[in-house]
């Protein structure tokens, strides 16, 4: 599946939070186990209001993806090298969108000088960022009822 990558605007921020709230509900029942206080809990700050506050923060370093105008994915880090969300709408998991939004991060990372990105996985994404040279930095945490793996991986400059 080839996806357009590129630096999402507040004109995205609806579309960003509806590939978010469903990534969470349909691909992260591992996660959440469908038990609807821990889904509550997760999707609770997803919201269109908070997408625009998240890509206007300070030294963040957001990219969607986009296949044929529709918008199928989001990432963001923070300017410290956190990977805090990354999230892909269902029918496009397993086809390469993920890795490349993956990767521009990585540029984005490296082009502000961050050595190190930073991340705590779900379940659901773990192997995912495994196989792309993410590798863990500790034992998995609970937190709100949902266990975060952390990894790290250096970044290319």
């Amino acid at each position: 599946m080839n996806a357009h990558i590129r630096t999402p605007s507040l004109d995205d921020a609806n579309a960003i939070c509806q590939v978010i709230r469903r990534s969470i509900t349909e691909c992260c029942a591992a996660d959440h186990k469908d038990d609807p206080e821990l889904l509550a809990a997760w999707l609770q700050n997803k919201t269109t209001d908070n997408v625009c506050r998240w890509l206007q923060t300070e030294g963040a370093l957001p990219v969607i993806a986009q296949i044929q105008g529709a918008v199928v994915g989001f990432a963001l880090a923070s300017s410290l090298g956190e990977l805090m969300l990354c999230y892909l709408v269902p029918e496009a998991r397993f086809t390469g969108v993920g890795r490349a939004m993956l990767s521009a991060i990585e540029r984005k990372a490296a082009a502000v000088g961050i050595d190190t990105l930073r991340l705590e996985s779900t379940r659901t994404a773990r192997d995912f960022y495994l196989r792309y040279g993410f590798s863990p930095t500790g034992p998995a945490e609970l937190a709100f009822g949902i266990e975060g793996y952390p990894m790290s991986k250096s970044v290319e400059r």
